[in-house]
């Protein structure tokens, strides 16, 4: 197969399930961005407390970060699909239940029932996340993951920008009711992607493996890899120290002063940066100096929020929005990329799941932190700051990490490395047997 043919930027949609899984991952992300902003607006709007914002992501990681490592070994010990089956009818739940408490116009029960959901979605996403990401990788050939995995951040960035852009408006124009009940509908095609996918092959255990063991040695196989470890550390870092989303809604009222009208264009600037980023990514995929363009990509993300965080006018923080999304498109197409070609198929769903705790605690703990700092700093002050912060970490990475600073990514090599890694699993597997 020639580089264009492997790279063609469509060349993975010729497999069904791959449309199947595409499908899928962007309605459900399009309706978990949407719920996620909508609920920050009116828990925000209800309590006028930055720190709440902060405790609503909080609530979501205390369930999701811990059972993560668990779900990972449930992903790969079980068919990846049919967990997929079984998380996403708690989502239609969730949303289905808001949509009955507006209509029936029960207010009192509001902040008890947002903060429920997010704990719930917490749940969910504990065993989700790793399977869909496992599952990935089974939907297409080896040599092609690196194309499904562009695609996949796509559609990913797509549904990111249209669910903050159009949530809010709905929630504006037709009320709560509509909104939740159209989530919940997103959440059901989602559902019914999935089972349009075949089940795949469920990786062997090894006799007498225990839960624990198989946990440990997931930690450990990320733990020894400096280039996993690596790109997994420079996310967490970065986002929680630099990140600014959960304080949109600050931004928008108290800073800007533009309301919830746009709110949402402030929600989907980045992931439209990100979109296009990763639209370009998929014709050509930055898998050569892929090291240096993932600490390039992080430290000019925060750049862009030292510059949002300064700004006084709308439209130049617009612009920094969308270029944070730019930098972390490409750094994400890089991680995504890292995440299929080097994790070997047995341990796919503990990698993932592994990765899964350190974006989760970059997103909802980095939620936490940010609405703490900007309660004790001020809103401008601590954004700008992390900012900074993420400047120090990317020298810091670029120094601690040399095999991740001069990576260049080959579908050929990783795959004979996936071979050899595999080959190494065996043999620790019969040895603690």
């Amino acid at each position: 197969m020639s580089d264009q043919e492997r790279y063609s930027a469509l060349g993975a949609f010729r497999w069904r399930d791959f449309r199947y899984l595409f499908a899928a991952t962007g309605c459900a992300t399009m309706a978990g961005r949407a719920l996620i902003l909508v609920l920050g607006y009116r828990l925000y709007a209800r309590t006028g407390d930055p720190g709440a914002l902060g405790f609503l992501g909080l609530v979501e990681a205390i369930p999701a970060l811990p059972l993560s490592l668990f779900g990972g070994h449930v992903a790969d010990r079980h068919d990846r699909r049919r967990i997929l089956l079984i998380t996403l009818p708690l989502l239609i739940a969730c949303a289905a239940l808001l949509s009955a408490s507006e209509f029936t116009g029960y207010e009192q029960a509001e902040l008890p029932l947002i903060f429920a959901v997010a704990f719930v979605a917490g749940v969910a996403r504990g065993f989700a996340e790793p399977a869909a990401s496992a599952l990935e990788a089974q939907v297409v050939p080896f040599n092609w993951l690196v194309n499904s995995s562009t695609l996949m951040a796509s559609c990913w960035t797509t549904a990111a920008v249209i669910g903050p852009l159009v949530g809010p408006w709905m929630y504006a124009t037709w009320g709560g009711g509509v909104t939740y009940a159209s989530i919940a509908a997103l959440y059901a095609i989602a559902f019914l992607a999935i089972t349009g996918i075949a089940p795949k092959p469920i990786p062997v255990a090894p006799e007498g493996e225990s839960v624990w063991q198989s946990v440990a040695l997931g930690v450990r196989y990320v733990w020894r890899d400096q280039v996993l470890l690596g790109s997994m550390a420079l996310d967490l870092f970065a986002v929680l120290f630099g990140g600014a989303i959960a304080l949109l809604p600050v931004f928008a009222k108290d800073v800007l002063q533009v309301g919830e009208g746009r709110l949402g264009e402030m929600g989907a600037a980045p992931t439209l940066g990100a979109l296009l980023t990763t639209l370009w990514c998929a014709r050509h995929p930055p898998v050569k100096h892929a090291g240096r363009n993932i600490f390039l990509a992080v430290g000019a993300f925060g750049v862009t929020m030292i510059v949002f965080a300064l700004s006084k006018s709308f439209y130049l923080s617009l612009v920094a929005l969308f270029f944070s999304g730019v930098f972390d498109g490409v750094s994400v197409v890089i991680r995504r990329s890292i995440m299929r070609l080097l994790s070997p198929e047995p341990m796919r769903g503990r990698i993932a799941a592994v990765s899964m705790v350190f974006i989760g605690a970059s997103n909802e703990l980095g939620a936490f932190e940010s609405g703490m700092a900007a309660k004790w700093l001020g809103t401008e002050r601590a954004v700008w700051m992390g900012g900074v912060i993420t400047l120090l970490i990317v020298s810091s990475a670029a120094l601690a990490a040399p095999q991740l600073r001069r990576l260049s990514l080959d579908p050929q090599r990783a795959k004979q490395r996936e071979m050899e890694e595999a080959a190494k699993l065996d043999e620790e597997a019969a040895g603690n047997a």
